[in-house]
């Protein structure tokens, strides 16, 4: 019996770390994925301002409440524009985001391509 509860007990430590693991390595790609707006260019995650310190509490707190990734995100767009996001989401406003670099690519490779063709 005294074997069953420590056998118990064990498992319990071991799958509470889990949880909390797991919880710490979500809140973590939010905070990476977020932008503090006080030191610009750096994540929440990589912030100790007192902002990113506070949106750092605030994510554990919406986790808490049982939102998902996507709603905390939506929370903070909606709070402090889309700009907040590392990662904004495709749409009219962002499709130059992200179709310059392919129009970069592309002209580049035009560019390579010509200069060997006019050298041979």
């Amino acid at each position: 019996m005294n074997f069953l509860k420590v056998t118990l007990i064990i498992f319990l430590i071991f799958s509470f770390k889990f949880v909390n693991a797991d919880e710490q390595d979500k809140r973590n790609q939010i905070t990476k994925n977020l932008r503090c707006l006080i030191c610009q260019g750096q994540s929440v995650y990589d912030s100790d301002s007192e902002f990113a310190n506070s949106l750092k509490v605030l994510v554990d707190k919406k986790l808490n409440e049982g939102l998902s990734e996507d709603q905390i995100y939506k929370y903070f767009k909606d709070k402090y524009g889309e700009w907040i996001l590392y990662e904004p989401e495709l749409n009219k406003n962002t499709y130059i985001l992200w179709l310059l670099p392919v129009f970069i690519f592309l002209i580049g490779g035009a560019i390579i391509a010509k200069s060997f063709i006019i050298k041979k």
